[in-house]
Parts: structure tokens; C-alpha cells; sequence
């Protein structure tokens, strides 16, 4: 007679609080929508729900861009700047010096993708700690962006004028399939999650990925080229954060030099919230985009509370270190599992 095999119960236990926790992130973004459908004023209409979209196309871009780096086990705190710098630039060159629109567009993902390849050269060549090297470019964004533009605030073309005026059609909202105002950067983000999908969870790249992760001289030894991903995974991020600035500049329209601290946190934070590990080797594209939701419904909440800015980046600290705290244990539940 067969002999059934039985799992510890120590394991059972540990695996049932491992498979709850992923249930978190859903039901958090549940709860902060119907709490703040109640609290906060018309929160709960179309338009409250189509500045919810728009909010998160930005952080999307960006937290899709640094799932990859943050499963290496990296970190990137220069997100928010270089996609200031990246809009920035692209606004300058269209208004100032009067390329067409998409010379724009395109010099806006360059730039993006620019400042990742040196961040990955940075960290991976020249063996600078992912910290250390992120926030160098931090500084180096904010200080090209201001020096390019002279400090001047620069702005990208709204949907009435003659020259550029499809710019915020294309890209942010649209009157077609007889919906007025339709989100069309739902589209684009919708989109560009499925391409981010695929090459973290379908192609050699997102193996690489996890392999440097979870043990990167493991990766080494067995014949992975870790620097030259790392530089591959460093300059990917860079196009997503390009893209976030033009989805920024499509919301937003006027990009202010020096600007953009602060804003990494957003993406950053949807990661971490959607269960990916900061200590590297796992996560999801589907979690980085609950998690990234759950950022745009608590900026949209509060301000509907009509709570200021300063009461909003108070609560956004908050979440970080909620994350960082939900992070943590959950990768002591994860490494339990292991050991049992």
C-alpha cells in the first residue's frame, strides 16, 4: 500500500500566511477605494476615476521599468528626476527649438533611456553600489535639466493648439468610441504592462532577472554575463521612465526644472506593494500594477479630504515604510517555507 505523503505542519502553516499575504495588495486597493468612496468628497464619480487612471500612468511607467532592476536585487533613486529631466528636454526642444513633435517625443524616451545605460554602467562596470550610483544621476538629471533650459519652465502643447494639439489625444484622453474624454493612456499603459509581462516572465532576459537575484554569483559561475544584464536590465528601466515622462507631460503639460525628488517613491513604493522582494529574486508585473493603483487611489483620496500637500507626502511616507515593513516579513514567511 502506497505510503501518503504528508507536509509539516510547520510548512502548511507558513504556506497558507505566504499565499494570504499575497492577497494583501488586492484587498488593499479595495478598501482604500470604498474608504475614500465614503470620506472623501465626490471621490466616487467618473471623473474622480479618470484622474485616478491619469495619476498612475507615470508611476506605472516608472514602477514598471524598476521591477526588473529591483528583482537584481538593485534599486534606482533616480526615476522621479531623470522623468522630469527627460520631459524637460523634450519640451525644450520642441518650443524653443522647434523640432517637430515627435523628435520630441523621441528625444523624451533618449534621454530616459540614456541615464539608465549609465546607471547601469555605473553599477555593474564600474561596480558603484545601486545606491550610491542612482542618486549621482539623481543630482546629475535635476542639474542638465536646469542648465539645458536655462531654469525655465517649459511646456508641451494642450489639445487646442494648431501645433502639437493631437499630442494629449494620443496619449492622455480622447473624444472616440462615442465616450467623451475616453482614457487613452490606459491603452498605452495596458499595453506596455503586457510587453513588460512577457519579457520578465516569458523570455531569457526576465531568467536572468530572477537568476541575479536570487543568487548572483550563483548566475556568474554557472555562465550568465551578470554585468552586461545588469546594464541590459538598467537601461530597460531608463526607456520606461523616458515613456513615464511623456505620460507626465501629457497629465501634467507644464514640466518646472528641478523638480521630480519625491516622485521615484511612488513607483518604487508600487512595487514593493505588488510583493515584490527588495532583497531581490522575486515579483510580479501583475502585483507592480495593483500596487501602482493603490499609490494613485491614495494621492486621489487624500486630495479628495482635502488634505494639503504636505499631509499627503506624510501619508505617502507612511505607506513606504509599511511596504518596506510588509517586505521584510514577508520574506521571512517566504524563507520559513524554505527551510521547512
Amino acid at each position: 500500500m502506497a505510503k501518503l505523503e504528508t507536509r509539516p505542519a510547520g510548512e502548511t502553516l507558513a504556506q497558507k500566511k505566504l499565499d494570504i499575504q499575497k492577497l494583501l495588495a488586492p484587498a488593499a486597493l479595495v478598501i482604500l477605494y470604498v474608504f475614500f468612496s465614503f470620506a472623501g468628497n465626490n471621490f466616487f464619480t467618473l471623473d474622480t476615476l479618470k484622474n485616478i487612471l491619469e495619476s498612475s500612468y507615470y508611476i506605472g511607467f516608472m514602477a514598471f521599468g524598476v521591477t526588473f532592476i529591483i528583482i537584481t536585487g538593485g534599486i534606482d533613486l533616480s526615476l522621479g528626476t531623470v522623468m522630469m529631466c527627460s520631459a524637460l528636454l523634450g519640451a525644450y526642444v520642441f518650443k524653443q527649438l522647434h523640432w517637430p513633435l515627435v523628435i520630441a517625443l523621441l528625444v523624451t524616451v533618449g534621454v530616459g533611456t540614456l541615464f539608465g545605460f549609465l546607471n547601469g554602467i555605473f553599477v555593474a562596470k564600474l561596480k558603484l553600489p545601486p545606491f550610491i550610483a542612482t542618486l549621482g544621476t539623481m543630482m546629475m538629471s535635476q542639474g542638465i535639466g536646469s542648465i539645458l533650459t536655462n531654469v525655465q519652465s517649459q511646456t508641451w502643447p494642450t489639445a487646442t493648439e494648431p501645433v502639437g494639439g493631437w499630442f494629449k489625444k494620443v496619449f492622455i484622453r480622447a473624444d472616440i468610441f462615442g465616450i467623451k474624454g475616453f482614457p487613452v493612456g490606459a491603452l498605452w499603459m495596458a499595453g506596455f504592462f503586457i510587453i513588460a509581462m512577457l519579457i520578465l516572465h516569458k523570455t531569457k532576459f526576465g531568467r536572468y532577472v530572477f537568476a541575479i537575484g536570487s543568487n548572483e554569483e550563483a548566475a556568474r559561475l554557472s555562465g550568465v554575463n551578470v554585468d552586461n544584464w545588469k546594464v541590459a536590465v538598467y537601461t530597460l528601466s531608463g526607456f520606461f521612465v523616458g515613456m513615464a515622462g511623456i505620460m507626465y507631460a501629457a497629465a501634467y503639460t507644464t514640466i518646472t526644472p528641478g523638480t521630480g525628488n519625491g516622485q521615484e517613491m511612488n513607483g518604487i513604493t508600487g512595487v514593493v506593494i505588488g510583493g515584490t522582494s527588495m532583497a531581490g529574486g522575486s515579483g510580479t508585473m501583475v502585483g507592480t500594477l495593483i500596487g501602482v493603483f493603490i499609490m494613485a487611489v491614495l494621492k486621489n483620496g487624500l486630495s479628495a479630504c482635502n488634505l494639503q500637500a504636505p499631509w499627503q507626502t506624510f501619508f505617502t511616507g507612511l505607506v513606504v515604510i509599511g511596504a518596506v515593513l510588509l517586505d521584510i516579513y514577508r520574506t521571512k514567511a517566504a524563507n520559513k517555507v524554505k527551510k521547512s
